[in-house]
């Protein structure tokens, strides 16, 4: 069973010629093979998509997504998924680029280091025509830049990227733009931060290394119940709320796409013994771990 896609391997599928060096590719919608289909798996690269007419479904581990008309989509590493096109027609473009592309000032400034590239947030967005009209504009520059011979034209094409990403931006919640600015907000962040940091597991040689509130209350460096009181007051769930929806989350991931056995992913997922996940998953799910991935 494959489970990551490399990018070497999406260009040979599409039958594009390959430049390892640049970390960076462009194509309009409109070249895909009517028959391609992108199988469920994680991909090791970086992806934005702007499907303008046409119709698709994207299918995450816990959802799936109808698409019909224009949709920016954004996919990271971190996030198995599959897409399906619907529609013999589609038109749009994407852009896919790898770690090596990003440089810290695309990783980490204001707007790019949002839920965007992360494995939380929201991931398919619907511009309206206007907005989709900017995207599509972008899309246009990036394809003209790429066959230029601009000696910073890579530094260019990340100008690009930020550009979709501020677009997405506008079309989100201000919420997400919010700045911290109280102790239990602070605290909250830095929570999710170091919970989603454990995740993906990328092989059977990782394991994730706090699982409890108490755990995390260490890292740091405040009471339990503090920390659990910040939780709760700043998003609503609790502290092993979050914990467990993100074991359950990648633990349904590693079934549907490894061919790692239960104990395997158990010990990765924190657990000492086979059966404790066992019976973990099915007080979680409703089911035995063999019987999720059996389906």
């Amino acid at each position: 069973m494959q489970t990551r896609e490399r990018v070497d391997r999406f260009l040979e599928r599409w039958g594009k010629a390959q430049d390892k060096a640049s970390g960076f590719h462009v194509y309009r919608l409109d070249d895909t093979p009517v028959s391609d289909r992108s199988p469920l798996m994680r991909r090791d690269y970086y992806k934005i998509s702007l499907l303008l007419e046409g119709a698709a479904v994207i299918a995450f581990a816990d959802r799936t997504i109808p698409i019909k008309g224009a949709a920016l989509i954004f996919s990271n590493p971190m996030i198995p998924y599959a897409w399906q096109r619907v529609s013999e027609k589609q038109t749009g473009y994407f852009c896919l680029f790898t770690e090596a592309f990003l440089n810290n000032q695309v990783r980490n400034e204001s707007p790019a280091g949002s839920s965007f590239f992360r494995a939380q947030g929201d991931h398919v967005l619907f511009p309206d025509p206007l907005a989709a009209e900017r995207i599509a504009a972008v899309f246009g520059m990036m394809l003209q830049e790429v066959e230029g011979v601009y000696a910073y034209k890579y530094d260019v094409l990340r100008s690009h990227v930020q550009l979709l990403i501020h677009e997405a931006h506008k079309m989100t919640p201000p919420v997400d733009a919010y700045t911290p600015t109280t102790s239990a907000d602070r605290i909250t962040e830095v929570f999710l931060t170091l919970l989603a940091r454990q995740f993906p597991i990328a092989s059977t040689h990782d394991r994730i290394r706090i699982k409890t509130a108490a755990g995390f209350a260490e890292q740091l460096s405040v009471h339990v119940n503090h920390l659990n009181k910040s939780v709760k007051a700043v998003t609503g769930k609790t502290t092993t709320e979050w914990i467990v929806e993100h074991i359950v989350k990648e633990a349904k991931a590693l079934l549907q796409h490894t061919t790692w056995d239960v104990a395997e992913i158990g010990y990765c997922l924190g657990f000492a013994h086979a059966t404790n996940f066992s019976i973990f998953f099915k007080k979680m799910v409703g089911e035995t771990p063999h019987h999720f991935r059996q389906k």
